[in-house]
């Protein structure tokens, strides 16, 4: 039998990442038992969803099989395909941004306007430009890489693609998708061969431009001073911090069991999205916070073996995209559980695989199977061997 035949078997036979399938199914089996537990309550006191309490439920249901119909979609582009395709994407989720912004287009929540409305659902389409982001800054650390230690050559044509997209997510406004994208960008960047001294300089003007934003926007400043200490106003600023600070107090070492959170009776907003968290520590205690935060910290670290696995090989484009997927499950993950547990200012970020919303799901999936994808393709060149 050939080599390549031998190959071609043992890829079938075990075709993704063990350690990485269980721990995405483990995730999402825990997001849709604990976005039910969190929504009951509020979905049954809601007209919008017909008083069903299994509303959010069904819905979150719904969404994960579409995105594991659609990552399993996303597993047979090969990773060459992606690149090719990472500068399209990036334009197209740019006019997605843009789309958002158009009167009459863009929907608007809570002053918002990050959506627009599908025919069946609605899509977020700055969840999608963290996907595209990985990929652009990937494909564009491997095209420019002999320029990575020059600000004008290396740095400035990705900075104007970057300054774009600030000006879109800012408009709309969503400052913590806008945080979450420059942080996958520069790390691939740094990743990709970018000179450090640039980075580090890069990084510091960067920290500045984030705290002028913050000092020049009332609302952002207020959430920052609030957070400081949300007890002076526990009824008005402070009030979702307050209540997620409880639910972690109530919940102790083993929780007060599933189903069973007050904080989620109307008392808690958001606790089926940003705040999910909140209702794990006091449903599930000490002990479901620790194994949340396990199965991610794996989750993130199978995704960095896989990019180095890649890079070994000097598959450097699919090294760099893990990475950087890597990077954006990490961060996105950290920056929601520091809001919930009152370590950072609140900020609408969810909780990647588990918090309810349709178009963080779908670009989660997507992004996991694209590095399912590059594992697959890394066994395929070694004879099908994972280690």
């Amino acid at each position: 039998m050939s080599t390549l035949s031998r190959s071609w078997q043992s890829s079938q036979r075990d075709p993704i990442d063990p350690g990485l399938l269980w721990s995405v199914l483990a995730l999402l089996g825990l997001g849709l038992v604990m976005v039910y537990s969190a929504s009951i309550v509020a979905a049954e006191a809601d007209r919008h969803t017909g008083y069903h309490g299994a509303y959010y439920l069904l819905h979150q249901g719904a969404y994960i099989v579409v995105a594991l119909a659609l990552s399993f979609g996303a597993f047979q582009i090969s990773e060459e395909t992606w690149q090719r395709l990472a500068g399209y994407l990036f334009i197209a989720c740019l006019a997605g941004l843009l789309l958002v912004l158009i009167p009459g287009v863009g929907r608007e929540v809570n002053g918002s306007k990050r959506w627009l409305s599908a025919v069946v659902l609605t899509v977020q389409p700055s969840e999608f430009m963290k996907l595209a982001a990985a990929l652009y800054a990937a494909d564009y650390a491997v095209r420019k890489a002999a320029l990575m230690h020059s600000l004008r050559e290396g740095f400035m044509p990705m900075a104007i693609a970057m300054f774009l997209v600030a000006l879109l997510l800012l408009r709309e406004p969503d400052f913590g998708a806008l945080a979450i994208v420059v942080v996958i960008t520069m790390a691939v960047l740094f990743l990709g061969g970018l000179n450090w001294r640039l980075f580090v300089v890069l990084v510091l003007a960067l920290g500045m431009a984030f705290a002028l934003l913050v000092v020049l926007t009332p609302y952002r400043m207020q959430r920052v001073t609030w957070f400081l200490d949300p007890w002076r106003d526990p009824f008005n600023k402070g009030y979702q911090l307050t209540h997620a600070l409880i639910a972690f107090g109530r919940g102790r070492l083993f929780g007060v069991g599933l189903g069973a959170s007050v904080e989620k009776e109307l008392y808690l907003p958001e606790a089926h999205t940003d705040f999910l968290m909140a209702v794990i520590a006091e449903e599930l205690g000490l002990v479901g916070v620790c194994i949340t935060i396990a199965l991610f910290a794996f989750l993130v670290w199978r995704i960095f073996r896989i990019g180095q696995r890649a890079a070994a090989m000097e598959r450097y484009f699919a090294a760099l995209l893990a990475q950087g997927i890597a990077v954006w499950m990490a961060a996105q993950s950290c920056v929601n559980m520091g809001v919930n547990m009152g370590l950072l200012p609140t900020k609408g970020l969810t909780l990647p695989l588990l918090s309810y919303g349709g178009s963080g799901i779908l670009a989660n999936c997507i992004a996991l199977a694209i590095v399912a994808r590059i594992d697959h393709e890394s066994r395929l060149l070694t004879g099908g061997r994972r280690s």
